[in-house]
């Protein structure tokens, strides 16, 4: 059976003006605060995950990208997609080959940074 912690409350009510109005100043407008989230969103996929680990090592087209990772040029094209659509990857046409690489240096950043929280003690 688990036992639920409680968490950690104030014991009083004491509100931090000054505090307030740092975070008041700082704090981007829902439409930033939305499209930020909805970004996340894309990162809890973990096909999509997989996509931009091999990404973030090499530019790959869609059936070097199926082989992988055991998946169907279809099911990759659809999660590639999403990617593209969301600016996290770019594509270039060579010949009759797509080759996928990541859309810039923050979505390596991003993986990286996210690997590096789940790591910790």
């Amino acid at each position: 059976m688990a036992v639920e912690k409680e968490l950690d409350c104030c014991d009083t009510v004491e509100i931090h003006e000054e505090l307030i109005k740092i975070v008041n100043d700082t704090m981007p407008d829902e439409t930033e605060l939305y499209d930020l989230a909805e970004l996340f969103k894309v990162f809890g996929d973990s096909t999509r995950i997989r996509i931009l680990f091999v990404l973030s090592s090499a530019e790959v087209c869609v059936c070097d990208l199926a082989k992988v990772l055991n998946m169907t040029q279809s099911a990759i094209s659809h999660q590639l997609r999403i990617l593209k659509q969301n600016k996290l990857v770019k594509s270039r046409r060579e010949g009759k080959s797509v080759f996928y690489s990541l859309a810039d240096g923050h979505v390596k950043t991003i993986i990286a940074q996210g690997r590096e929280h789940i790591e910790e003690d």
